[in-house]
């Protein structure tokens, strides 16, 4: 069974893709190795979350309208992401720090639960993954209309 899509989560989730194979390659460049599990990991450059809700929002302008009630529902729900990537995980990204750094000075290595400290986004990740999407979104939006 073939499942029809609207065009906008395609070009978002297109986005998402080239956003995470990026951030792959960037990383896999800088660690000398290829570096599979940033495919799906969390954190980085560009923001892979702000570059899927930017790009759909930006979508659903192109196709609805910048006054419809469809976009600005994805502009709020765009919002609540960025926020929620910038301020909610950069904290828990913070946590995350001090709970490794107290593990290390109390617990025996084999009773630490390292707990991943890059799981937030710092601005300039959050403006890059808006640019990245608005950059590809807005062309594919128009041309594919």
């Amino acid at each position: 069974m073939f499942v029809i899509l609207p065009k906008s989560l395609w070009i978002a989730v297109g986005v998402q893709v080239i956003s995470q194979v990026f951030k792959f390659l960037q990383r896999s460049i800088l660690e000398k190795r290829l570096s599979w599990r940033n495919l799906v990991t969390f954190g980085g450059m560009p923001s892979a979350h702000s570059a899927f809700v930017t790009a759909l929002a930006t979508a659903i302008a192109v196709y609805a309208g910048l006054g419809s009630d469809l976009f600005g529902l994805s502009a709020v729900f765009g919002a609540i992401v960025i926020f929620d990537a910038y301020k909610l995980r950069g904290n828990v990204e913070k946590q995350a720090k001090i709970l490794n750094r107290v593990q290390a000075q109390v617990l025996l290595p084999q009773d630490r639960l390292v707990i991943n400290e890059h799981v937030g986004h710092t601005f300039p990740e959050i403006v890059a993954g808006i640019v990245f999407a608005l950059v590809l979104a807005l062309p594919a939006a128009l041309l594919w209309k």
